[in-house]
């Protein structure tokens, strides 16, 4: 399968780094011209030299905006206009709190940013697309939507209401040539879990990818390949649904966990 995104524009939030900048990555090897986005300035420089590293010749530009509030958000829908082809909703934040410490305040800040921040843009650029007859949306949920974590109820109820948006948005673009997914990956080597294990890794003289992998059977003994995924496993997930192939793949959530959720669908 060859995917050719030849003259399609895709924004992909939260992409200085991590998941997000793999996707962005894919994206524009695969031709397209890319923005990435990050809270920062100097975040999106560090992610544009390293996409322009791994792909040499790419158009990529970027765009800085804190996505936690509705103006950023309308910063950043008008720095890249209403050309854009390809939306992926990355931006996220988690992190592990128990229920009864987690108060009004981090649940809206969750609320904002993982799931109003892909409200916001969606409304604003989806329009252009159905225009347009073509169009990608992509969520970046996670399996904690299905397997809500106990010390992060907070946070996968977020990417639990992500699912929801993007089914219900699929249905409300329906026969318009726009399809809208949400990918949700397990465990994965990005740059926050590498971090996690790099010093532990250092000390014991052992690799990020076996400590990896320990603390996945540990933590997710339900993992069928028993390993955290690399981000370009989930990239590549990513840029299939923005392909022409995926042309009749709409409204679903397509799971990278390493069947974690033990289901059959």
């Amino acid at each position: 399968m060859i995917i050719d995104l030849s003259g399609k524009h895709a924004l992909v939030t939260g992409s200085s780094a991590g998941i997000g900048l793999a996707i962005a990555q894919g994206l524009a090897a695969s031709g397209a011209r890319v923005t990435l986005h990050g809270r920062s300035d100097a975040s999106v420089e560090r992610g544009r030299s390293r996409l322009l590293a791994a792909v040499p010749g790419a158009r990529v530009d970027g765009v800085a905006a804190d996505l936690e509030t509705g103006e950023g958000a309308e910063v950043l829908a008008k720095a890249v206009g209403t050309d854009i082809d390809i939306l992926v909703n990355n931006a996220g934040i988690y992190g592990s709190k128990d229920f009864f410490e987690a108060d009004d305040a981090l649940w809206e800040r969750y609320w904002q940013i993982n799931v109003m921040s892909g409200v916001r843009l969606s409304r604003a650029l989806a329009p252009a697309m159905a225009q347009r007859g073509w169009g990608r949306i992509v969520f970046i949920s996670s399996e904690s939507a299905r397997n809500i974590p106990a010390g992060m109820v907070h946070y996968g109820v977020s990417k639990t209401a992500q699912l929801s948006l993007a089914r219900g948005l699929a249905k409300r673009l329906a026969g318009s040539g726009v399809t809208v997914n949400s990918v949700l990956p397990g465990p994965t080597l990005s740059d926050g879990l590498v971090g996690l294990f790099r010093n532990a890794a250092e000390q014991s003289g052992r690799s990020v990818e076996e400590l990896s992998r320990e603390f996945v059977i540990a933590k997710r003994p339900s993992s069928v390949i028993q390993r955290a995924a690399t981000v370009d496993e989930v990239a590549s997930m990513v840029v299939y649904v923005c392909s022409m192939q995926a042309s009749a793949t709409t409204g679903a959530a397509l799971r990278v966990d390493g069947g974690i959720v033990d289901d059959i669908v």
